[in-house]
């Protein structure tokens, strides 16, 4: 099963608040489990839900992020795409590997908005 993730950057690597994010890295991970480059994307003028259609449309199908808001993570269920939380600041490959070794360490959401909140720093 062919995969594509997509972690949230800043200055080159993973960052806290998805919806801060000057980039995206994604990166390919082919049949053998074998992770490809990884390949920067810009994203769109940031507005909610944009985020997720965006990576959606893309063929991602796993997000992996520091944190983010409540609406990006149910645009992101319902576009069949998981989502993981809570990593630190790393290299994007690093981060991949670490997922495809079931070593990735993840917590708690960075953001720490309600379903009632504005998610202005962390939405989608």
């Amino acid at each position: 099963m062919k995969r594509i993730f997509a972690i949230p950057t800043l200055a080159g690597k993973s960052c806290a608040h998805f919806g801060q994010c000057q980039s995206f890295a994604v990166v390919r991970v082919d049949d053998d489990a074998k992770a490809g480059e990884v390949q920067f994307l810009d994203p769109p003028v940031h507005q909610p839900g944009t985020y997720p259609r965006f990576l959606a449309d893309y063929g991602v199908n796993i997000v992996i992020a520091g944190g983010m808001g409540v609406m990006a993570q149910k645009l992101f269920r319902e576009n069949n795409i998981e989502v993981h939380m809570g990593v630190g600041v790393e290299e994007p490959g690093s981060i991949v590997e670490q997922f495809l070794r079931s070593e990735l360490q993840t917590g708690e959401n960075l953001c720490n908005h309600g379903a009632e909140d504005h998610e202005p720093n962390c939405g989608g």
